[in-house]
């Protein structure tokens, strides 16, 4: 009879070679014990140990996301911030100033600002790009994450829309608004003494170019107690809220500027607004793009504290019609236009500005109260305005003005526009005697000096 062939079982543990290699306490006896259970192990090394430690291993791997998960929840707070929020850009330059931070990933913004004498200055700031950044902000640690969506669009702008996700403490979430708010001041202080001019993009109001200094009210020199008038009537507008309230007429107004080109009626407006500290939309009628339910979202989506500019009116209609023969398009009727203005739509606590070169180009039903409250002419320049702006731009020099205005009515010029008048002064900033002498210049109004 063959000899018993040696048994299928597992093997037994060798317990004194267990012990011969631990180092005599009680945890260095199980770690020894593990390591000889699976190596004398015959499954173990069949391979089905190495199934049990996958699974395992993949039981652990689920676990820990799932606790990391359930950590995240319960300890860290998300804040979100889409690129079609107000926030959005304050928050971006808030970040590019902030000396806290850890970024990588950046991007270039360039702004030149093109000042009177006609020379640029450029400034290139530098804001978190898309990526991840960090900063400390009163004692809390952020995790800034910026993301551009690769496929979903801007429709209006064709840019790619953007998201900035704030992540910190749960304990620290009060840090958020205390940020927003610092970004706004920031943004705010930014414009302070300024005039923010909007234009409008698709279904809003967005700021065109960087904000212009304000404009001193008698910087632009009008007739006679015309100037006075027209602020007098706006300030008394302004402070007349309840009294429209309350007799259930609608709180708005507009106004109408014409004359001859040249003569200060959109430099006016923009003194007007530094003298409000109001802002400016201006609103383009004759865009190919803008049609009726757009005009009338825009009107009732003007920022807070801005006049609404309606520049060359009678450009975009004439008579009912769309002047298409003469080179102008729009997509806005006659009715429309009416409609946003003093229809069922039209927005309220809103200061409208038209201006045009040509009034009687302009519809009678254009012009009835409700759509043209205050109508005045801005006409070329007089006697009082000469004078005035003489000694503006020559301070003290009251016998040079004299002259100047003698020669001036000598020459019996008639129609002159306040542009040519300051276009012979600001050739002539420091000498007033040069500027009596090229008097004659104002006879040709397209002179080039």
């Amino acid at each position: 009879m063959s000899a018993s062939s040696p048994s299928s079982g597992p093997t037994p543990l060798d317990f004194e070679k267990i012990k011969a290699n631990s180092d005599g306490s009680y945890t260095g006896m199980i770690r020894s014990g593990i390591s000889e259970a699976l190596t004398s192990n015959p499954y173990f090394a069949a391979g089905g140990g190495l199934m049990l430690l996958g699974t395992g291993l993949a039981l652990a791997r689920q676990g820990l996301v799932k606790s990391s998960g359930f950590i995240y929840r319960r300890m860290l707070v998300d804040l979100e911030i889409p690129s079609k929020d107000k926030s959005y850009l304050w928050f971006l330059e808030w970040m590019s100033q902030y000396k806290h931070r850890s970024s990588r990933h950046l991007s270039v913004e360039t702004n030149f600002v093109q000042h009177d004498n006609g020379s640029i200055s450029t400034k290139f700031s530098l804001v978190p790009g898309p990526g991840k950044h960090f900063i400390k902000y009163k004692g809390a640690y952020m995790l800034v994450n910026r993301e551009r969506s690769g496929k979903l669009l801007d429709m209006t702008s064709g840019t790619p829309f953007e998201t900035v996700t704030l992540t910190t403490l749960y304990s620290d979430r009060h840090v958020f608004n205390d940020l927003l708010l610092e970004a706004k001041q920031l943004a705010l202080k930014a414009r302070e003494g300024k005039t923010v001019l909007y234009t409008s993009w698709g279904p809003e109001w967005r700021p065109f170019g960087q904000p212009r200094k304000k404009r001193m009210i008698e910087s632009v020199i009008l007739d006679e107690n015309v100037a006075d008038g027209i602020v007098n009537d706006v300030k008394d507008f302004l402070s007349s809220g309840d009294w429209y309230h309350k007799r259930g007429i609608p709180y708005r107004r507009g106004y109408l500027l014409y004359g001859p080109p040249g003569s200060g009626k959109t430099s006016f407006i923009q003194a007007l607004a530094g003298e409000l500290d109001y802002n400016i939309c201006i609103l383009n009628l004759s865009e190919n793009n803008l049609t009726d339910d757009r005009l009338n979202h825009l009107m009732n989506h003007i920022p807070e504290r801005s006049i609404l500019l309606l520049e060359d009116i009678d450009a975009a209609f004439n008579k009912r019609e769309q002047s298409e023969e003469k080179g102008y398009t729009s997509g806005v009727t006659f009715s429309g236009l009416l409609n946003a203005l003093d229809g069922v739509a039209s927005a309220e606590e809103c200061i409208t500005f038209m201006t045009t070169n040509h009034p009687e180009k302009l519809d009678p039903a254009l012009l009835r109260p409700g759509r043209v409250d205050y109508k005045v002419l801005v006409d070329n320049a007089t006697d009082f305005q000469v004078k005035q702006m003489f000694l503006r731009f020559y301070e003290n020099e009251e016998e040079m003005c004299e002259l100047f205005m003698e020669k001036f009515r000598q020459l019996n010029l008639g129609k002159v526009s306040t542009a040519q008048l300051q276009g012979l002064f600001v050739y002539n900033k420091r000498d007033p005697e040069s500027a009596i002498r090229m008097i004659e210049s104002l006879k040709n109004p397209n002179t080039v000096f």
